[in-house]
């Protein structure tokens, strides 16, 4: 890429018992650890913090309190968690001090429009409006005789069930706020209309990230109000806000639970498997291994722990498994087996007080990170061996909340947390500064290299980078990634890439080479950059390909170009060259007409393919992937329409 480019990059990236007691001897003092990196995460937010759930705005959290000040310029609400948050423009919310007045006692009436509503007087000069809040919000205009329900239409609410307060604004008696389990709702014309003033307020109740976003996939979570939980799934490109979606992947996992509960017989909270091997958690610190798919148990108990939360089993190594548990009797909150749950062993340490929701581990580097009521927190350990447990640092940059959940991607390179209120957060992986790793640029898979395509080198600096007697440029470089292109002359089977870095001086890395290996280049959420060729507008859930339309897919690893094309070169604006190697397109593998496969006009190591939309298509998603040479990129989805 040329320098120019920079930033054009950077908006593709933006867009890419008696156990117990022998365990005794297996905690140790704090170990020496290994120097930790000097981890600052570039988090992003995946998605937003309200939930489109078909109701009259977007849906939040549990609000339990609402009240205006004694002008009426300033809004406060008070939410599940016990946080404050004001607004003086009714649409950003900032964290405050104000405490919660006491409740106001409800205004007599001669009618209630059901049992038990409060009913509310409004104090406005010249206002006679009488409000009352039960299952619905209701208004009187003759003092509570009559009422009218205000938001019930066709049986169902337009701001969600479970209402719990209401206030009228002193300046304005049409103006009126209702909180409830779905956030807080806001009436300028007496409750004739409603609008969520939602989408700012960090109050999202995630509890659980049940999968992560790749290509193809999108970012499913689990929230929870009160004793209710469901599974949303952000869609890319589809920005007002998490969607409702079947609980498939939760549904699964509580089936699960039930099972082992059954063949236990005691109350089973949390599960894991890998290979032949089965984990379970309970109650009170209870745990239980199977070494042959559940046929038989060993149990174990944490003396002194909390309820199981969470356990997780490290890939590539089913003996070993960590354990997370809530604040127990001062017992462990961490703790890990490294011998299939024979022993589990505390690695509690120095983490704060409080619960500890979740955990991940990489099995290579011994990076552990642990998700708490206090933030995301990581060390390094031996995962192979017995080792004692070794300080915790706590991760920055992300918000004061506590961390209910935090997962690593399939290949360890993407560091994905859930927090309470603000939703998923993102970052390159900290444990990739102790083992930086080669991926595509385009979706950050481990693949071959092509002739022409871009890498991207996670964890280091690059300041140059040589294959045998090739210079490989390097593009654009931070201290946490940097972007090489492989040069057109590039052959054989491998390159052995030998990097300069600032940190670290020489660094080899090994890479197998091909003729082609293409890859779709997708934003961070796994959302393909693909474009309208006619609009030149990027394609998404809001925006889908036309039936007939001709559309431009962005990628990179299609091989040699004709003419030969001068590395490190941005390609020319005119008459760009064309990719050698013949290329294929496939939507819902059916194969699409290919008009063009060329650099494309501007950029270095990007490739641009133009295909036609066939003129009868169904609307949604469609899997599209490129194939050349024989080789594949991974599969994407894009959203097409009649």
């Amino acid at each position: 890429m040329c320098p120019g480019a920079t930033g054009r990059w950077n908006r593709y990236r933006e867009i890419i018992p008696l156990l117990s007691a022998l365990a005794v001897l297996f905690i140790s003092p704090l170990a020496s650890a290994q120097p930790l990196p000097d981890a600052r995460p570039e988090w992003r937010r995946i998605g937003n913090t309200v939930v489109d759930g078909s109701l009259a705005s977007p849906a939040g959290g549990p609000v339990l309190r609402v009240w205006y000040s004694e002008n009426g310029f300033v809004l406060y609400l008070q939410t599940g968690s016990g946080k404050v948050y004001e607004t003086n423009d009714f649409e950003n919310w900032i964290a405050s001090s104000a405490a919660a007045p006491p409740r106001l006692a409800t205004t007599s009436s001669p009618t209630l429009p059901e049992s038990a509503a409060q009913v509310s007087r409004s104090t406005a000069p010249g206002s006679t409006q009488f409000y009352a809040l039960g299952k619905a919000v209701y208004a009187s205009q003759d003092r509570g005789t009559t009422w009218i329900s205000l938001t019930q239409f066709r049986g169902q609410s337009i701001i969600g069930e479970g209402l719990n307060d209401l206030a009228v604004s002193p300046r304005d008696g049409d103006e009126i706020a209702v909180a409830g389990q779905f956030g807080v709702w806001r009436s300028m014309d007496g409750g004739i209309t409603w609008t969520g003033a939602n989408e700012t307020l960090p109050n999202l109740p995630l509890r659980r990230l049940a999968r992560t976003p790749g290509s193809g996939v999108s970012a499913r979570a689990v929230i929870q109000t009160g004793d209710n939980v469901a599974e949303v799934e952000w869609v890319a490109g589809h920005k007002a806000g998490w969607i409702p979606v079947e609980p498939d992947l939760t549904a699964t996992e509580t089936a699960v639970r039930q099972r082992w509960s059954e063949t236990l017989g005691l109350q089973v909270v949390a599960s894991a498997s890998s290979a032949d091997f089965v984990y379970a958690g309970g109650i009170g610190g209870r745990l239980w291994s199977s070494a042959d798919s559940g046929r038989t148990w060993r149990p174990f108990y944490v003396a002194g722990g909390g309820n199981v939360e969470s356990i997780h089993v490290l890939d590539g190594e089913p003996r070993t498994a960590l354990a997370s548990l809530a604040t127990g009797d001062g017992g462990a909150r961490l703790v890990r087996t490294i011998n299939g749950g024979l022993f589990w062993d505390d690695i509690t340490s120095n983490l704060p007080p409080g619960s500890v929701h979740a955990a991940a581990a990489d099995l290579k580097t011994g990076a552990i990170y642990a998700a708490t009521d206090a933030g995301l927190f990581y060390t390094v350990n031996d995962l192979r061996a017995a080792a004692g447990a070794t300080p915790w640092l706590r991760l920055p940059g992300l918000p004061e909340a506590a961390a209910y959940d935090v997962k690593l991607d399939a290949l360890g390179n993407q560091l994905f947390a859930a927090l309470d209120g603000h939703g998923v957060f993102a970052a390159m992986a900290p444990h990739r500064f102790l083992a930086p790793r080669v991926v595509n640029a385009a979706d950050y898979s481990v693949r071959a290299a092509a002739p022409g395509g871009l890498l991207s080198v996670l964890g280091r600096r690059v300041a140059s980078a040589r294959a045998g007697t090739l210079e490989l440029p390097v593009l654009a470089a931070t201290d946490a990634e940097s972007q090489i292109q492989v040069p057109f002359e590039a052959a054989g089977t491998s390159l052995e890439l030998a990097l300069t870095t600032s940190s670290a001086g020489r660094l080899n890395l090994p890479v197998p080479l091909r003729t082609s290996s293409p890859a779709i280049f997708t934003d961070r959420d796994g959302m393909p950059i693909v474009l309208d060729a006619d609009l030149g507008v990027l394609l998404d859930a809001m925006t889908p390909a036309r039936a007939g339309a001709r559309i431009q897919i962005l990628a990179t690893g299609l091989g040699r170009v004709v003419p030969e094309w001068p590395t490190g070169l941005a390609a020319p604006l005119e008459n760009p060259p064309r990719v050698a190697e013949t290329v294929r397109v496939y939507l819902d593998r059916a194969q699409l007409r290919v008009i063009r496969a060329t650099l494309t006009p501007g950029y270095i190591g990007f490739y641009l393919i133009e295909v036609e939309i066939p003129d009868i298509v169904d609307n949604g998603p469609a899997e599209l992937y490129v194939e050349s040479s024989g080789e594949s990129s991974a599969r994407v989805s894009i959203y097409l329409s009649r």
